[in-house]
């Protein structure tokens, strides 16, 4: 597993590499800058001199090899400001390739080579690195002089290399000393800003390890004086807030499924237990398996309840997203339900506009709708109604569903869709129920990104209204 040590270990690494390529392109850069500056200087001196035997052609015959023209030639180079101490020196050879004059403190050349002399007849200018009888790396310029189309003079131009090498030496030190210190800088930087930055977050790690079950309501504490470490207190502290109501609610959720399961479980166990008290009659026998094929039915009501919940209440709700027309899939839930309001003698109306489709699960929209038109029939009386309207709100798709029943107190509102919560009245009314009913409506709305409401009035009814957003272009899938 990397850690972030590692990392700037490689990323030192990387430095180091970045450096190393630099340094040689530095290299490469000035070696060819001075290799410039040192032919350019010997073209000059070479120009100079060729420019003085053009003006006079008989100088070079008419003077011996060292009394030529040193004075006019000696001023030229000190125009073109040549370094002191570095040494110069000029030649003059026949065609053929023999010496007729060489400055006075040129060293001895008596003629020139044949490979280079065919050289200078071809390229009229060459350039040659040669090493010197001392050793010392010297630079030669070869340039011809024509007329008529013939070769009459060939100059030599010879410096001498050490400053160049010695530059170049130099800054292969600097170089090399300049990044040893970057390097040595950057590694222990890094190792300085790795520990300023692990101290916080190891800090944070040890406190989350630490913690068990009952330090759910402790917070991390972090005394950092940069605002990203705070951020990621709060960020793991937030976690921590989410993750104790989530237990909280977990806790109090089984809390309450095993009290419900308790009271089916208990009448269940009574009735087989007075069953096999005494011998009982056939009748009394049927009397019984009713009875707890009752509290079977309600416990299968509750599992199913509760594994719906459970589905919902995970990472990701189990719910398929697709372009849906509501009009229709309402209008099978109230043809379905028909037969039960008529039986019951309640009026069963559904009330369309025109909407656009929603993006929904038709599977489990009509299980919420289904959840409320079953608890409108069967808290509204016989002679009452209950009314389905379909229409926009807005930016919403409203699916309003209104009763004339008993009502619901206002204290009980805000609590109607908490699990398992059931009002005193529909406690007397309805034993068989699990109290969930509402909960997982508020479930499915709010998986579908909607939202369930709930108005109500003693003796005048109830109105569920579930709202589910029109879907915008970029929201649509294709």
């Amino acid at each position: 597993m990397k850690s972030l040590r590692s990392l700037i270990s490689w990323s030192t690494l990387l430095l180091m590499a970045g450096l190393l390529v630099l340094s040689a392109l530095v290299y490469v850069t000035s070696e060819a800058l001075l290799h410039s500056f040192v032919d350019g200087r010997l073209l000059a001196e070479a120009e100079a001199l060729a420019e003085l035997v053009e003006r006079h052609p008989d100088v070079i015959e008419n003077s011996g090899r060292d009394t030529a023209p040193a004075d006019e030639v000696g001023r030229r180079k000190k125009e073109l400001h040549a370094l002191p101490d570095v040494t110069h020196s000029l030649r003059v050879f026949s065609p053929d390739g023999r010496l007729l004059w060489n400055s006075p403190n040129a060293a001895a050349q008596e003629s020139i080579p044949p490979h280079v002399l065919q050289r200078v007849r071809h390229e009229h200018t060459v350039f040659e690195t040669v090493e010197s009888a001392t050793g010392t790396p010297a630079r030669h310029l070869f340039l011809s002089i024509e007329q008529e189309g013939q070769v009459r003079y060939v100059l030599q131009a010879e410096t001498s290399l050490l400053h160049y090498r010695e530059t170049l030496n130099g800054l292969v030190f600097l170089l090399a000393l300049g990044s040893g210190v970057t390097l040595f800088v950057a590694w222990v930087g890094s190792l300085w800003l790795a520990k300023k930055v692990l101290a916080p977050i190891e800090a944070l790690c040890t406190g989350a390890e630490t913690m068990s079950e009952a330090d759910l309501g402790k917070r991390l504490a972090l005394d950092s004086p940069y605002q990203e470490f705070r951020r990621l207190t709060k960020a793991v502290n937030s976690v921590l807030d989410r993750f104790q109501r989530s237990s909280e609610i977990q806790r109090s959720f089984c809390d309450i499924a095993a009290h419900e399961m308790k009271t089916p479980l208990t009448i269940l166990q009574g009735n087989l237990e007075v069953a096999l008290l005494k011998a009982r009659t056939a009748e009394e026998y049927r009397d019984a398996l009713i009875n707890n094929l009752e509290q079977v039915g309600r416990l299968i009501a509750l599992t199913r309840s509760l594994l719906t919940l459970a589905k919902f209440t995970s990472g990701k709700p189990p719910v398929d997203l697709v372009p849906l027309a509501l009009e229709p899939v309402i209008q099978d839930i109230v043809d379905e339900l028909t037969l039960l309001a008529d039986d019951r003698r309640i009026t069963l109306t559904f009330e369309s506009q025109s909407v656009p489709p929603v993006l929904g699960d038709a599977q489990w929209l009509k299980q919420a709708l289904i959840n409320l038109l079953d608890n409108a029939l069967h808290y509204t009386p016989s002679g009452g109604a209950v009314t389905v309207r379909l229409q926009t709100v807005g930016e919403w798709v409203a699916v309003v569903i209104e009763d004339t029943g008993h009502g619901i107190e206002p204290e009980h509102l805000p609590h109607l869709f908490e699990r398992f919560y059931r009002t005193d009245w529909a406690r007397a009314k309805d034993a068989g129920g699990t109290g969930l009913g509402l909960p997982i409506v508020k479930e499915i709305a709010e998986a579908h990104g909607g939202t369930i409401s709930v108005t109500s009035q003693i003796h005048k009814g109830s109105v569920f209204t579930l709202r589910l957003p029109v879907p915008t272009h970029q929201t649509i899938p294709a």
